[in-house]
């Protein structure tokens, strides 16, 4: 057997390639858009991809399996319940997929999302113990998936959370000890909020130190598991829907497009957003009036999708190199109307002098003056619930990154503001986009709560 585990640092995610060495036969389970690094395995290994299946309706990310059947010529397999505008195999619970001796089985397991699977891969077809399980998003190492995205319409956080237990406690929990586990997702992501770092597991090792693995009542696990959420990304309903959908492909060459500054005007003045991935000292140094920091640096793609709009025009302000990475980290989520990238912005920048501007950061001390005065700023934190527990600024407003966009509303737009997260990032994306929504005097916190917690600390 082949084996192998593909992970994305930015989105946290998890895809695999599992092959018979023996016949060349292969499929790829809950593949990313960016589909070369598999065939290129495939082909150094002279496997051949015949099927491509994921294990639910991802919200985060926008799976690969349109491109890998276009390519490869792969049936796309998902569980009983999924529906598709494009062709699907439907696998049922106790199905198996021979690839030779090697054999995968599926196991369904909802909860996460009505049609969630999970795939047990057996060495040898004769086997029974299963060599792994991947469990997609319904098992983590240290959590489950959430059962609150809403990622299938019309069905519930409680009702899918019945189903997860079901799925966890009775199914995935009745597996052997020595079941490797394989999830879809680690640290980072938002499809769970305790996930480890750690990229593997076992059943036993999850028996034994993951929160929701230990028996309990279903009203219990309900009550846990959907409790302490943080607000999920913008984009994810959008990904949800548009992973059930017939789409464009991903096209690599048309989508990494320069753009010559006349270009990039033109399309700036129509209304084009411009993301601006360049990290937030370079940022504050001097931007295009109205653009959004997002540095690549970071969780672009989930930071991007948290904070523009699925319907925006975008035109990209690269780190000189990096255009064609920023491109594809945001088809990634299914932000496919980049318009292209101004080439070579730290020359060309030069051409907008007029409409270039710096951006305020504060100190800790300046922060702590401003708030002495006789008209302070409000100060508005967008960490997490969980950050913010541990301390907070006296008087700040909390409105965490990911719900910013739709609580606007919420923030006078006739004082002065200063945003701050943990550490001066995701303050700078926050502080970008109330710029880009016309608000007037903001700051950003440098160094975030974390240096303010550290001043406080040397004061006493």
């Amino acid at each position: 057997m082949f084996f192998a585990q593909y992970y994305l640092d930015c989105l946290s995610q998890a895809s695999y390639l599992v092959a018979d060495e023996t016949t060349g036969r292969a499929v790829v389970v809950d593949p990313r858009r960016d589909i070369d690094e598999y065939l290129a395995d495939a082909e150094a290994h002279g496997f051949t991809v015949e099927a491509v299946v994921n294990t639910h309706f991802h919200a985060d990310f926008l799976a690969g399996h349109l491109e890998l059947a276009a390519r490869t010529g792969a049936w796309i397999g998902y569980g009983r319940r999924a529906e598709t505008e494009y062709p699907i195999r439907k696998l049922a619970d106790g199905e198996r997929i021979s690839l030779g001796d090697v054999t995968l089985q599926v196991m369904e397991t909802p909860g996460h999302t009505p049609e969630s699977i999970s795939l047990l891969v057996f060495e040898r077809a004769a086997d029974t113990v299963p060599y792994g399980v991947l469990t997609g998003d319904a098992l983590f190492i240290g959590d489950v998936g959430r059962p609150d995205l809403l990622a299938s319409a019309g069905t519930g956080a409680d009702e899918l959370g019945r189903m997860l237990y079901d799925s966890v406690q009775h199914r995935l929990m009745a597996l052997p000890d020595e079941v490797r586990v394989f999830p879809a997702h680690g640290a980072g992501s938002s499809c769970g909020k305790n996930l480890s770092t750690e990229r593997q597991s076992t059943i036993g090792a999850q028996r034994a130190t993951n929160y929701a693995c230990t028996p309990m009542s279903e009203e219990r696990f309900v009550a846990i598991v959907t409790a302490g959420q943080s607000a999920a990304p913008g984009y994810f309903g959008h990904d949800a829907v548009l992973n059930r959908q017939e789409r464009a492909l991903f096209d690599t060459a048309s989508a990494h497009r320069p753009l010559t500054v006349d270009e990039f005007g033109t399309r700036r003045a129509a209304g084009a957003v411009v993301v601006d991935a360049r990290t937030p000292q370079e940022f504050a140094a001097g931007h295009l009036r109205g653009a959004i920091n997002v540095p690549v640096d970071g969780r672009f793609a989930e930071q991007a999708g948290t904070v523009l709009s699925p319907d925006a025009e975008i035109l990209v302000v690269a780190p000189d190199g990096r255009e064609d990475e920023v491109v594809t980290r945001l088809a990634r989520i299914g932000f496919d109307r980049t318009a292209g990238h101004l080439d070579e912005p730290e020359s060309t920048l030069a051409a907008f002098a007029d409409d270039l501007t710096p951006a305020s950061r504060l100190t800790v001390d300046q922060l702590r003056t401003a708030l002495a005065a006789e008209h302070p700023p409000l100060v508005v934190d967008v960490r997490s619930c969980g950050e913010r527990a541990e301390g907070a600024v006296d008087g700040s407003l909390h409105i965490a990154l990911n719900e910013l966009p739709g609580r606007l509303a919420e923030i006078p737009a006739d004082r002065p503001l200063v945003l701050h997260c943990a550490g001066g990032h995701r303050s700078s994306i926050a502080a970008s986009l109330l710029r880009h929504y016309g608000f007037a005097d903001v700051s950003d916190l440098l160094g975030g709560y974390g240096a303010w917690q550290a001043a406080g600390r040397a004061a006493v």
